[in-house]
């Protein structure tokens, strides 16, 4: 986070795409919210072609280190990538968990989605972990 300045973009996240390249993005931070490290990221790696991430992990600035996902972003993350794996913990306490672990008894968007024939939006056609 050494390039960004002020307090506008406070978060970083990175996440590696299915072949280990490696997609990064920061936070807009606004008085209305703004979107998360996380969301800006989804954008940045569809932009660059990168449909197929598999890790993501967002760091704060001011030595924050290792931030998990807000509500928002654990629920956008499981409805693109249901299989993403997420880095959490601080220190020597880093580990990889699911998706799924972080938002347990969750509501799948495209499970309630009426079948119109029409293609299926976000992760549609991935694999879901059971």
């Amino acid at each position: 986070m050494t390039r960004c300045r002020g307090d506008n973009h406070t978060m970083a996240a990175a996440a590696r795409v299915q072949g280990g390249r490696i997609v990064t993005a920061v936070n807009a931070y606004h008085f209305t919210g703004g979107p998360c490290a996380e969301l800006v990221l989804l954008g940045t790696a569809a932009a660059q072609g990168a449909y197929e991430l598999d890790t993501i992990v967002a760091v704060g600035d001011r030595d924050r280190g290792v931030v998990p996902p807000c509500g928002r972003c654990r629920q956008v993350l499981l409805d693109y990538f249901p299989s993403l794996q997420v880095i959490v913990g601080a220190g020597e306490r880093l580990r990889t968990v699911s998706i799924t672990d972080l938002l347990p008894e969750s509501y799948v968007w495209a499970d309630h989605q009426l079948d119109t024939g029409e293609a299926e939006p976000l992760g549609a056609g991935r694999p879901r972990e059971t």
